[in-house]
């Protein structure tokens, strides 16, 4: 099982050592030391100050982030946790996608998922409702972007006439992030890889996505997935699935070695966002008593 971890920047108002150059830089560098095999940032652009203060966080954006990381690491996977589609032109993520993958040797992975901040939407003048069918064309135009030397067709709000985007990657793997069927569907059509996440009643409904808060209700899940996987004739071993084990000591690593068995691959990891210095000191405590183990 690989680990990776959502860059700590998890708190409003954020403490400014997180949006430094020289503290991102540390931090994963520590992480690479650590053995840990992804970073990632969440997507975030224009959340509403209403959001904000009842609990949200503040955030880089996530591509100018992991350009960053690219340039001071040599392994560490860079994962947006996640990029919300619908947000952008599908012709400027799979630019910002290729770019970063090329210049981080092939280490980039496009995890990305619909989002749920209405304000957002509004904010960036993206219709709320149109988000699934924006989401699937997203995904299509971007697949044709890395693949095709010239690109027609006419999406929503955009027309784009035999278009060329360079550079074409060989192969960015694209996560997709939720709890829902639909999400399982997708991925099991055209994604490498599932990214759900616990949520509570409360949780749920506030992100729009079913609940998940039990292992016993993730195998269920799973199993599904491979059941879709199977019926498209794919190989559920050839799809990733990131998932976060919780608890702590001894009680943390049994759940690692129960959500490995049902088929997880990348743990999330938890790090403080009190202050850099105990972002890298949880880090490297992981990193020795649990990745290097």
């Amino acid at each position: 099982m690989k680990h990776w971890f959502t860059y700590p920047l998890i708190a409003h108002p954020y403490d400014p050592e997180f949006v430094r150059g020289d503290s991102l830089t540390r931090i994963a560098q520590a992480a690479e030391a650590a053995g840990f095999s992804g970073i990632g940032f969440t997507d975030h652009p224009a959340p509403s100050h209403k959001w904000l203060v009842a609990g949200g966080h503040d955030a880089l954006d996530p591509f100018v982030a992991l350009g960053h990381v690219a340039a001071v690491t040599r392994t560490l996977r860079l994962i947006p946790n996640i990029v919300v589609l619908p947000y952008r032109n599908p012709f400027l993520v799979a630019k910002a996608a290729a770019t970063l993958d090329s210049l981080s040797g092939g280490r980039f992975t496009l995890s990305v998922a619909t989002g749920y901040q209405k304000a957002e939407y509004r904010a960036l003048g993206v219709d709320f409702d149109q988000r699934n069918e924006l989401f699937d064309e997203a995904l299509d135009v971007i697949g044709r972007a890395w693949r095709e030397e010239q690109v027609a067709v006419e999406g929503s709000g955009f027309s784009a006439r035999d278009v060329t985007a360079n550079p074409q990657p060989e192969h960015v793997p694209v996560w997709i992030g939720g709890n829902s069927a639909l999400t399982r569907r997708r991925v099991a059509e055209r994604g490498d890889g599932w990214n759900p996440f616990r949520a509570n009643p409360i949780v749920a409904r506030t992100t729009k996505t079913p609940a998940l808060q039990t292992l016993d209700e993730l195998a269920v899940l799973i199993d599904d997935l491979h059941r879709l996987l199977d019926a498209a004739g794919r190989d559920p071993a050839s799809v990733d699935i990131a998932f976060s084990a919780s608890g702590s000591g001894e009680a943390h690593l049994a759940e690692l070695d129960r959500i490995e068995q049902l088929g997880v691959t990348w743990n999330g990891v938890t790090v403080p966002g009190d202050s850099v210095a105990h972002a890298i000191e949880e880090i490297e405590r992981y990193g020795a008593e649990v990745i290097r183990v």
